[in-house]
């Protein structure tokens, strides 16, 4: 491991707990970019490598932030794309033109000066570049080496790209929301593109401490599909089928009845959630019914489960008749779990999860807070408080003096010699 070399530019000495660990990131879009931006919140220094002509392609992404708020074009060369600002935080913006005939040396001594490389190119592009596995192990065999993929290192490469809707639709994540008789569902949120790099960075920690162990590196492998999949069949279909149980069940979820998504008289929403007989006897109490052992629909959980759907008519009967804000009081006093169902843009500015870093203000680099806009935070807490991001996303090359002249040691010649010849 390298740790002599990468000592994270901080006020005093960084206490995260990848301090010290230095990251090679060659990636772009989301997976890759997010992997690394976790591995950077836990206090990793990424080193996050673009095309010098341009960049990565995040950087085009609408829309932009500038000194006129948020825009969906950009008017001018300060207008930063949201994704990147957002993606690119307390990383180290270093260039390097993989296909310069010249950028094989420089790959070299990145590669010697990290403890961990993370991509997310196609395999056969990792093999034209010279940076697969086996090309990087050559150089340094401690390094944890991590590729995202949509299919995997050893799928055909007949599969071709994915694309997060591809995986949705591929995973059977698209048909278990919505009612039977819907078409498939898209998820808003891209979770193939954020559930990879999850695992990805727990493969990571771990491949870390291995390393440490045992002064051998690894390959880790994580595809988008797997990692959806997965997830997917943590809720055992085929038996639902089996058993007559609808799988496709809208905003309820009949087996654990009272559970779903009720209206209200206001046009709002609500969240109840009263698995067990004693929430359950909470929400009836709440709706007048003191004495649910009387209805034979509504006793225990099995006699729940099966009337489930005459129980959440009847809930939901019940809710309409009331206003967002007196159902919650209702429900609080009773103390049923349930919450309003609120709107993205409502959500993110939760004052308590700004307060814990869980989601963040984004700031422009140079013109500070010009629009209320808010993106991802570190939903990591520890005693230590040693978690979260400490510096906006950089410029195209910001950090190259530092990358290429603290760790690695050029010159300053060499580097400007590097930056004349378009290596850098």
């Amino acid at each position: 491991m390298h740790r002599e070399a990468v000592a994270v530019e901080t006020q005093g000495e960084d206490q995260r707990p990848l301090a010290g660990v230095t990251v090679l990131d060659l990636t772009t879009a989301l997976a890759g970019p997010y992997c690394t931006l976790l591995l950077a919140g836990l206090g990793a220094k990424v080193l996050k490598v673009e095309n010098p002509k341009g960049g990565e392609t995040a950087r085009n992404n609408a829309p932009y932030l500038g000194e006129d708020g948020v825009t969906l074009t950009r008017s001018s060369d300060e207008d930063i794309s949201l994704a990147l600002l957002d993606r690119n935080r307390d990383k180290y913006g270093v260039t390097l033109d993989l296909k310069h005939p010249d950028a094989p040396d420089v790959l070299r001594d990145l590669v010697e000066a990290c403890d961990i490389m993370v991509t997310n190119f196609s395999p056969i592009a990792l093999t034209k570049l010279g940076v697969d596995y086996d090309s990087i192990r050559a150089i340094d065999p401690s390094i944890v080496y991590c590729t995202i993929s949509g299919f995997g290192a050893d799928s055909p490469p007949e599969r071709g790209k994915a694309m997060d809707t591809m995986i949705q639709a591929m995973s059977g994540l698209m048909m278990t929301s919505g009612k039977p008789e819907d078409g498939p569902v898209r998820v808003g949120v891209p979770v193939a593109d954020v559930t990879a790099p999850l695992f990805a960075a727990l493969g990571i920690v771990a491949g870390l401490r291995r390393a440490e162990r045992t002064g051998e590196g690894d390959h880790l492998d994580v595809s988008m599909l797997g990692s959806v999949t997965a997830m997917v069949a943590l809720e055992h279909w085929s038996v639902l089928e089996q058993l007559g149980m609808p799988t496709r069940t809208g905003n309820v979820l009949p087996r654990l009845t009272p559970f779903g998504i009720f209206g209200t008289a206001d046009g709002q929403f609500v969240a109840i959630c009263a698995p067990t007989d004693a929430l359950a006897a909470g929400l009836f109490r709440a709706m007048g019914i003191e004495d649910p052992a009387a209805d034979p629909r509504l006793g225990t959980r099995d006699q729940r489960v099966a009337s489930s759907d005459e129980v959440t008519e009847m809930i939901e009967s019940w809710t309409r008749q009331q206003t967002r804000a007196e159902l919650m009081q209702l429900l609080t006093e009773h103390g049923v779990p349930a919450t309003a169902v609120r709107e993205p843009s409502e959500a993110v500015a939760d004052p308590l999860l700004l307060a814990r870093g869980e989601t963040l203000p984004i700031e422009h680099p140079i013109h500070g807070s010009v629009a209320e806009v808010h993106g991802t935070g570190m939903p990591i807490h520890a005693a230590s408080g040693a978690y979260g991001f400490q510096r906006h996303a950089p410029g195209l090359g910001e950090h190259n003096t530092l990358a290429y002249g603290e760790v690695l040691g050029y010159s300053p010649e060499r580097i400007e010699q590097l930056r004349d010849a378009g290596v850098i």
